[in-house]
Formats: structure tokens, C-alpha cells, sequence
């Protein structure tokens, strides 16, 4: 076109070869192709070395149905004598896999979703967490673009039903479908192409009035949205050299980055539609059914009765619950690294009643605050009186009981009859006396007979001798240390 161009200013054909520096056959022969009819021709790019090899590439794109690579062709070119250049060959079989794909290609009408019909979900490998492999559930509702992560620690049913629980109080409804992989979760075998459905998640689908439907094995386009919903969350939640995120400390860091995932993509004005999906949800939601006010059991985890001591078992693992739940039914489950027990009250729904660290056989987890106040045990076991006498002891004060425990420990005969003869020296002496004689027998051991009157007798008639007062330090006789403090330097 600039050659052209300057044929056109200079009207000669030396004058615009001068101008647009080439040749000036080269402007005759351009002139003469923009005067003929037809304009100027096309180019045809030749390519000599590969096109003796151009059937044997169509066949490797023909028994590959287009998924043969470019460097595997050019390896069988080169064995074959081909010495052409890889790019030439790269060139070649892109060319040759469109033919095939023009003839065989899928053809596929867009999808129009209508609102509130369609959920579909996938799941994605998540980064490790404290040793651990977790699993991003990834949602994906169809009309509104709304996407929804959730960390799960495995591909369960019952981690699962908690990914799909959450999923929906998230959009805060339920659609009518939900569109999924054949995982052994959602189908147990295929019949003759048909799928068969987990009994399980089939109640779990009644629970929320939800259809849960398949796609096609190894068929990736029929769920385009959940798979970009996985591409999209592992390039950002995985730590990779390319998004420089760093490692997850624990798994509530996981939990906070997929929401602030979720809070950046669904806010976001999206690409299809032009409007961020919160806002679409927000239409949608007059679309969507009514979400249960409970989830599904198996959210919980496994059932569990607790015994007459209070206890479940899990793993053959003891751990506590509190002890008004005797008899009950009660939901475990493991939750990162502990785990947690639910009990369902019918007025007032699933409450968590206690959460243990995960432990092992024969090391059971007891929690004190799960059980009454312990009564006296039988080392501790506090003197009640049966009879008259016994009352009228133990109306003596604190030294009696102490006395009576002591006594009945070193296993002192007739007992009843010095009590007796404590009960008749209060009435003399006083209770108060007597209660300081019988401290003083139980704590040197004096529990012959005689030993109580005779102390009773030394505190009537000892003096008290106050002890000596201690010298202050500025008074005191005592040698310093002050000579010492340079011996071994």
C-alpha cells in the first residue's frame, strides 16, 4: 500500500521506486494488479518441507480426535526424513486439527439460564494446612454468576453436605437443580447409562427440595461455570510462585481468605452480564425456594448415644458431654483438628454442647465442667452423726471431726467410749478447751487412754512463754559476708 501510495504522488514508476525504495518492476507489477479486475492477489504461504508429510499429520490429528501435540508429530516427521523446522511443523498441525474440528467439532447452541433454576458445583485441590490436604467446594449459581468457596477437609458425603448446607445459606435460598460431577457421593454405579444415585444424598435433596442432577463422564463443558469457579479459586487461594500468597497457618486463615475471595469476585462487575452478581442474587432470591430453618443430620456427622457415664465413643476414643444428655442422641463430627458434638433440641434447633481436641484410644478427653460437683470421696469422707452421742462430739467443734478421722485411721480401740469422755470434759472445761485438747491429740497422734486429760490439764496450768524477738540487721551480732566478695577473682 505505500508503494502504492507513492505512485500515486509521483505518477512514474522510477519515482515512486525511488520513493518507497525498491524496484521499479516491483511498482509495475502492483499497479497493474490493483488496475486488473479482482484487486490485488493473495499471497499463498508455501511451506515445501512439510507438505510431502501433510497425510501423515492429518492421520495423527484423525486417530487422536485433534488432541495430538504439535512436539509428538514433529518427533514422527523427523524420523520419517522430515527437515523442517518445528515452528513450520507447529504451524502445520494447527492448521490440520481446525479442518478436523470443522468436521467433526461439537456444535453447541449458548445457554440461556433462567432464574432461580440452575446450581452447579465442582470441587478443586485447596493448599495444605497445618500437614493437611483441604478441598475447595466450589459453587456456582448459573443466572446471577454468584460464586461460593468453602475450605472442606475431604470429599465425604458428610463434608459434602456441609460444603452444599453452607452453599445455600450463602445465596439464602434454593434453586430448583443442582448440577454436578459423578462423584461416588452423588452416583453410586451407571446402568446402561443411566446414573444411580446415593440413597443418601437422595434424602439429603428432599431435605432442601433440590434435584441433584449429573453431567456427562469426562465431559467438562456441560459445568463450564463451577469449572471456572475452580480455575478461579485455586490461581488465587493456592500459594503459587505466581500470586505470591503465603502459607495458611491454620485453617480459620483459610476460611477468612476464601471470604474475601468471595467478597472481591461476586462484587465485581462481571464480564457476561455487566453487573456484579450480588446485585443479580439480590433479584434472584425472588426466584429461589425456601431454605429449611435446620440443616440435614448428616451435617452434624455420625449419631452417637451417650452412656451412664456421660461419655461417647468415636474411633474407639472417649470424650466427654455434659451429664444432663445421658440417654440422648447426640451428632459428632471432626472439624480440623478437634471435634464437635451437636445436640438437636426440638424447640430450640442444634446447639453445640462440646468440643474436644481429637485424641486416641485409651487416652480419653474428660471435661470437669461436664459434670456435677464431685462428692466427698472416700479418703475425704465427712463424720455425720447417727445417734445422741455422736452429735453431742461432734457439737465440740472442728477438732473433734479431726480428731475422730485421725483416731479411726491409726485404728485406736474404743473410740466411742473417749468420745464419751470428750463429751463429759466439755460439760466441765468448757467446749472450747476440750476442742484445743483434741486438735492437739489428733496432730501429735495421742489417742490413748488418759492422753486427752492430761493435755486438757498441761493447757490449764502451762504459762505461755512469748518467743524470742529477732535482732535487726543493723543490730545484729552476726558476721557480713562483705569480706568474701572478692575471693576467686
Amino acid at each position: 500500500m505505500e508503494i502504492l501510495e507513492a505512485y500515486d504522488l509521483t505518477g512514474t514508476l522510477r519515482g515512486a521506486a525511488a520513493l518507497a525504495g525498491c524496484d521499479h518492476k516491483t511498482v509495475a507489477r502492483l499497479v497493474a494488479a490493483r488496475e486488473a479486475e479482482g484487486g490485488l492477489p493473495v499471497r499463498a504461504r508455501r511451506r515445501p518441507a512439510v507438505d510431502p508429510f501433510g497425510g501423515k499429520i492429518d492421520e495423527l490429528v484423525e486417530r487422536s480426535r485433534a488432541h495430538v501435540r504439535a512436539d509428538v508429530v514433529h518427533g514422527v516427521l523427523v524420523a520419517m526424513g522430515y527437515a523442517g523446522s518445528y515452528r513450520t511443523t507447529r504451524r502445520a498441525v494447527a492448521e490440520a486439527k481446525q479442518r478436523w474440528r470443522q468436521r467433526h467439532g461439537r456444535r453447541t447452541r449458548p445457554w440461556i439460564p433462567q432464574p432461580g433454576l440452575w446450581l452447579q458445583w465442582d470441587y478443586g485441590d485447596g493448599p495444605v494446612v497445618a500437614g493437611r490436604h483441604a478441598v475447595l467446594f466450589c459453587a456456582w449459581l448459573a443466572w446471577s454468576r454468584f460464586r461460593v468457596v468453602v475450605p472442606l477437609l475431604d470429599k465425604t458425603l458428610a463434608s459434602v453436605v456441609i460444603g452444599l448446607d453452607r452453599t445455600l445459606r450463602m445465596i439464602d435460598g434454593v434453586p430448583t437443580y443442582a448440577l454436578t460431577d459423578n462423584e461416588k457421593t452423588v452416583t453410586v454405579e451407571h446402568v446402561c447409562g443411566i446414573a444411580v444415585r446415593n440413597a443418601t444424598i437422595v434424602e439429603v435433596s428432599r431435605h432442601y427440595g433440590l434435584t441433584i442432577a449429573t453431567c456427562e463422564p469426562a465431559d467438562p463443558q456441560s459445568k463450564g461455570g463451577s469449572e471456572a469457579t475452580v480455575k478461579i479459586a485455586k490461581a488465587d487461594l493456592v500459594p503459587t510462585e505466581h500470586n505470591l500468597r503465603e502459607e495458611y497457618a491454620d485453617w480459620q486463615a483459610l476460611e477468612q481468605a476464601c471470604q474475601e475471595f468471595m467478597a472481591d469476585v461476586n462484587t465485581r462487575r462481571h464480564r457476561a452480564t455487566r453487573q456484579p452478581p450480588v446485585v443479580l442474587l439480590e433479584q434472584e432470591h425472588e426466584h429461589l425456594h425456601r431454605l429449611p430453618r435446620l440443616p440435614h443430620t448428616l451435617c452434624f456427622g455420625q449419631t452417637r448415644k451417650v452412656d451412664r457415664q456421660a461419655t461417647v465413643s468415636v474411633g474407639d476414643a472417649i470424650y466427654s458431654v455434659p451429664h444432663e444428655l445421658i440417654g440422648e442422641r447426640v451428632w459428632v463430627r471432626a472439624e480440623t483438628e478437634q471435634l464437635v458434638v451437636v445436640h438437636i433440641d426440638e424447640p430450640q434447633g442444634p446447639r453445640e454442647v462440646a468440643r474436644h481436641q481429637l485424641t486416641t484410644p485409651g487416652r480419653p478427653s474428660i471435661n470437669d465442667e461436664h459434670y456435677p460437683p464431685r462428692p466427698a470421696g472416700a479418703l475425704e469422707r465427712k463424720p455425720r452423726a447417727r445417734s445422741e452421742q455422736e452429735r453431742e462430739f461432734l457439737a465440740i467443734g472442728p477438732g473433734a471431726e479431726r480428731w475422730l478421722k485421725r483416731a479411726a485411721a491409726d485404728g485406736t480401740p474404743r473410740i466411742r467410749r473417749k468420745m464419751v469422755e470428750a463429751v463429759d470434759l466439755a460439760k466441765l472445761h468448757g467446749a472450747s478447751s476440750v476442742n484445743n485438747a483434741l486438735e492437739r491429740c489428733a496432730s501429735y497422734g495421742r489417742f490413748a487412754d488418759g492422753d486427752l486429760a492430761s493435755i486438757l490439764a498441761h493447757q490449764q496450768t502451762a504459762t505461755v512463754i512469748p518467743l524470742p524477738t529477732r535482732a535487726p540487721e543493723d543490730r545484729s551480732l552476726q558476721r557480713s559476708t562483705r569480706s568474701w566478695e572478692g575471693f576467686g577473682r
